[in-house]
């Protein structure tokens, strides 16, 4: 039996959320981006933090997988992505492997 490397690189991601006025409308854009990166292999995406606030949220998301630069390629689009939900601000975005 060979032995695969596992590797995980968890994103910490905080969002500014200017235009929510309510906890429903928050909820509308975290959960498009929480689905959108749910559906990407190798990818688990959760809305962690912040959540009885209308205007903040916290995500996290796991990519796991055998190679350090695929995931560092996943990552990039995971960062792309968020950077490109014209709904919300990004205010951090920190990356730390597991």
């Amino acid at each position: 039996m060979s032995e695969a490397s596992i590797e995980v690189l968890v994103i910490d991601i905080e969002l500014h959320l200017p235009h929510s006025s309510n906890l429903k409308a928050k909820r509308s854009v975290v959960q498009s981006i929480v689905r959108t990166l749910d559906g990407w292999k190798s990818v688990a995406a959760a809305e962690v933090g912040f959540l009885d606030k209308w205007q903040r949220t916290r995500i996290g998301v796991a990519i796991v997988g055998g190679s350090v630069a695929h995931l560092e390629e996943v990552a990039a689009a995971v960062e792309r992505h968020v950077w490109s939900v014209g709904e919300a601000d990004v205010i951090s975005i920190e990356q730390r492997w597991g």
